[in-house]
């Protein structure tokens, strides 16, 4: 059991009461026979994070326990709320007058008041997680300035505190909170971002919205400037030396770190596969300010225009980046795999690198088809085309056990030189991308079975099944629809879903069924239990190939690279330090991702609305992309998607068929999947909110 767990455990039994935190803090100490300062830093830890509440003065209790319990509260314009709690099957309901002035999207610990079969209602006690900072607009009323949030569940204007910025009416800003007494909130503008009808500041009012930040902390930036240009001869010893190699890196044309590199040999009986990824590790520390802010990050976000780094760029474009003609330090997967795609052998270790080419997925593709080659796709053109082989092969087995591929259309936005939209379309997905990433699948594969198998605590990246009410509610639409489907199997099987998407592989419902399959998939996460994952029908899996741009790959890194050099003794007191570690690695870096995704999908949602709202008044073609009691959403082409409003369908009686996602009329009817004629009648920019009515 970890020193946390002990220090919960004591508090949970004994519901500690001190008359002041000095001695409380000594009595810890002396049970966990560890120092003060770090029962200090632990205790604090657990009470910033919801774990320890004070009941009252120098009482303090484990979360969950007595009636209290923790989570995130979400608010509406009408000003009650409910807060979501793990474990929990209903929210929690909170009165306008029982949320202690918390507001959504803030983490709190509630004390249940009453509970039934059907509900829970509760009080909010605590707010121990504030929100960093609000995003809205500026408002003068009377000559008082005051902030109107951008969220709407978010139902008050808060009075903005004077400083020297010259605010002015519509200017959209990030400010930070200031909570006085009985809840009352009022706010600081630390930053305008520019005025309401400016495109580029909305984009920067979501990022803002979803706390966000270009810049790094002053004292990463310090940190950044004593990072090392180059590999040095002392790094190298040791390491297995692969500078000799015939190895390259793969990516978009507008990439610009370049964090995986591969290469490929044919031997009489089996494929030699070198995944080789950048050895953030050996740069970023546990603890340090890299790895402080790394983790704060979780990963970096992209942006049509952007990206936001996870890692400075002296890291990520520089000393950790695989970029051609250079010593860079890896950690690489070598794996031996028969003709049959099994791999057969393989071996883990730290290593040095020497790109001999950077390439693109246009180039590689062109090469690979023969249509286009240049001097250096030329020399590795063999290369290339064994990797097809072995991508046959393992695509091949990843069919047979009946792993899902979801073909849903990604939006790629064309900007001008001013870093303005012009033009959108669906992003090109070709057999160069398949190359790279069957690979990496196979790479992060193997290293998950070697550390599960070895019992060292792992971050896993895990994707569980689906519960039976949502592949039923997938074949009630199917039903609806015509579309036959087999018997639901018990257990679910990602098989089962191939079926499927296999039935439906040449009719013009197949996009609409893809995203009614997605829909009812569980999200993946982070975790430091191996839960396997469904949608590829592996037992093992992980994210080891991007440290650069996601926490989880740092921190399996680092386990690998102690394993390594611990030449495999992990003493039972580290394994549970470690198991702590990958809880709190996974949990964030799952919160940072979801947070990152939302970002994103908005970021992009507003471009098209940009991109839409000059065609107001023009007819599309359009695919019903979600049927509800209130309208219907569709889908251009392009991928731009929009509302049309039940009282902009033709006039008509509709009822609702939930099940088989339907709206039925007397003359009418409307169902999911069904192409359609619209017209464009509003864009709000604001909202990203766009509208349609069906044209007969």
């Amino acid at each position: 059991m970890s020193k946390k767990s002990e220090l919960l455990n004591l508090i949970d039994k004994n519901s500690l009461v001190y008359s002041n935190t000095d001695k409380l803090f000594l009595f810890l100490s002396s049970a966990l026979m560890i120092d003060v300062e770090k029962v200090k830093k632990m205790f604090y830890s657990l009470l910033d994070n919801g774990d320890i509440f004070e009941i009252r003065k120098n009482k303090f209790i484990t979360i969950p326990s007595h009636g209290y319990v923790k989570g995130e509260f979400f608010g509406t314009a009408k000003g009650f709320g409910f807060v979501k709690v793990d474990g929990f099957k209903e929210d929690i309901f909170i009165p306008a007058n029982k949320t202690k002035g918390a507001l959504d999207g803030e983490k709190v610990i509630v004390k249940i008041l009453s509970q039934t079969n059907d509900s829970v209602d509760g009080e909010v006690v605590e707010i121990y997680k504030e929100l960093d900072g609000i995003v809205g607009a500026v408002n003068i009323v009377g000559g008082n300035y005051f902030l109107d949030p951008d969220n709407t569940k978010i139902p008050l204007e808060f009075p903005i505190v004077k400083t020297g910025l010259k605010l002015q009416k519509n200017m959209k800003v990030f400010a930070k909170i200031q909570r006085a007494d009985k809840g009352k909130v009022k706010c600081v503008v630390n930053e305008i971002l520019g005025f309401e009808d400016d495109v580029k500041a909305l984009e920067l009012a979501i990022v803002r919205d979803h706390n966000l930040f270009e810049t790094f902390p002053s004292q990463v930036v310090e940190a950044e400037k004593k990072l090392p240009k180059t590999v040095s001869a002392s790094q190298k010893k040791g390491r297995l030396d692969l500078t000799n190699e015939t190895i390259f890196t793969i990516d978009g044309a507008d990439s610009r770190d370049f964090d995986d590199a591969i290469n490929i040999k044919k031997f009489d009986n089996y494929y030699e596969l070198g995944v080789h990824i950048a050895d953030v590790g050996e740069y970023v520390k546990q603890g340090d300010v890299f790895d402080e802010e790394a983790m704060k990050r979780g990963t970096s976000v992209y942006f049509p225009t952007s990206v936001l780094p996870m890692l400075p760029v002296a890291l990520s474009n520089g000393i950790c980046s695989l970029n051609e003609g250079v010593d860079r330090l890896t950690l690489s997967c070598i794996m031996k795999v028969d003709f049959q795609g099994k791999v057969i052998d393989y071996k883990i270790c730290e290593s040095v690198i020497k790109s001999v080419a950077r390439l693109t997925y246009k180039e590689v593709y062109e090469a690979i088809k023969g249509e286009k080659l240049n001097e250096k796709t030329k020399k590795l053109q063999k290369d290339f085309l064994i990797m097809r082989e072995l991508c046959d092969i393992l695509e091949s087995n990843t069919k047979n056990r009946g792993a899902l591929d979801l073909e849903i259309p990604e939006v790629q936005f064309v900007f001008d030189a001013n870093g303005m939209a012009i033009g959108i379309e669906r992003r090109e997905r070709n057999e160069a991308h398949r190359l790279i990433e069957d690979f990496m699948v196979l790479a992060n594969e193997t290293v998950a079975r070697h550390f599960n198998k070895l019992g060292i605590p792992f971050v896993y990246r895990v994707h569980e099944a689906p519960t039976k009410e949502k592949v039923e509610s997938v074949c009630d639409f199917l039903k609806g629809i015509g579309v036959p489907y087999p018997k639901v199997p018990d257990p679910i099987t990602s098989s089962y879903f191939q079926q499927i998407l296999e039935n439906v592989q040449e009719l013009n419902t197949k996009d609409v069924v893809n995203k009614v399959v997605l829909r009812s998939m569980t999200k993946a996460k982070y975790s430091n239990k191996n839960l396997g994952h469904f949608g590829l029908a592996l037992v093992d899996y992980c994210h080891f190939t991007s440290p650069i741009r996601r926490y989880p790959d740092l921190t399996i890194h680092r386990i690998i690279k102690e394993w390594l050099h611990k030449n495999g003794k992990i003493s039972e007191t580290r394994k549970e330090e470690l198991d702590e570690f990958t809880f709190e690695s996974a949990e964030q870096s799952s919160s940072c991702e979801r947070n990152a995704d939302y970002a994103e999908r908005d970021v992009d949602d507003l471009w098209k609305a940009y991109l839409m709202k000059d065609k107001v008044g023009e007819i599309f073609d359009a695919t019903i992309s979600s049927v509800t009691n209130f309208g219907l959403f569709v889908a251009l082409e392009n991928t731009v998607e929009g509302l049309v409003k039940m009282e902009d369908l033709p006039d008509d009686a509709y009822l609702f068929l939930e099940k088989q996602l339907k709206l039925k009329g007397g003359s009418h009817l409307f169902s999911l999947g069904d192409k359609v004629k619209v017209m464009l009648t509003n864009v709000n920019l604001q909202s990203r909110n766009l509208d349609f009515k069906i044209v007969e």
